[in-house]
């Protein structure tokens, strides 16, 4: 087992599910509530990497970052080095690309909160702030859970956008997804077998986690 492609793995897919949980909590709660115009671009937007191929988003992703676009050339001078075949590329990519598993489970649960909830904690002049925080977030924290088990679990599983966007530099931007390519390649099958079981067992634990605290409500209206 290759432990800096599974500690990288790892460390993309934490950094990865804590942006998306800042970034796509209020991005979440302004879909659900917001009247503007916008929303529905907003959404498409936000929903638009579940339908684009891989290496169709890392290709836009890795120009992007490149030294070719204002933006590119702006980080280059501001840091020394590229976006692009670096961990920090590996997070703007993974960010994006799992955008839509935080930000659906989000909007789900922010719109099954009962509206006369709400309006009390309006009435009560609580901000908008506060009533995310003590009155949207709890009531919907399956739901968050749902949207972090998902986003680390497909940044964990990333390979398309991974490889185009970081290449396959070992201790840097190998993930484990990336290995099992290698391994196949190198035909070391026993070696790929025993990686790809590892995504496995901790897929099957993650969703395990998850529906188990979706039937727990059902239970306990049971058991009453």
């Amino acid at each position: 087992m290759d432990l800096q492609a599974l500690a990288l793995t790892f460390r993309l897919a934490v950094v990865t599910t804590a942006l998306l949980l800042i970034a796509g909590v209020p991005l979440a709660a302004w879909i659900v509530f917001t009247r503007s115009w916008l929303r529905a671009l907003v959404e498409a937007v936000s929903t638009l990497p579940l339908l684009l191929p891989p290496t169709v988003l890392g290709f836009y992703l890795l120009v992007l970052l490149g030294p070719r676009t204002a933006f590119g050339r702006a980080w280059i001078a501001m840091t020394g080095h590229p976006l692009a075949f670096s961990f920090s590329g590996l997070v703007v990519g993974s960010a994006i690309y799992s955008l839509p598993f935080a930000v659906q489970p989000l909007v789900a649960g922010f719109a099954g909160v009962d509206t006369a909830l709400l309006e009390q904690a309006r009435l009560l002049r609580a901000s908008r702030w506060r009533m995310l925080r003590r009155v949207l977030l709890p009531l919907s924290a399956r739901s968050v859970l749902t949207a972090a088990v998902l986003c680390f679990m497909h940044t964990v599983g990333e390979f398309g956008v991974v490889l185009m966007i970081g290449g396959n530099i070992p201790g840097a931007t190998r993930t484990l997804s990336i290995l099992i390519y290698d391994q196949v390649q190198d035909f070391a099958y026993a070696q790929a077998n025993r990686t790809s079981l590892l995504l496995v067992a901790i897929s099957l634990a993650a969703l395990v986690l998850l529906y188990s605290q979706r039937r727990a409500p059902l239970d306990e209206a049971r058991s009453g």
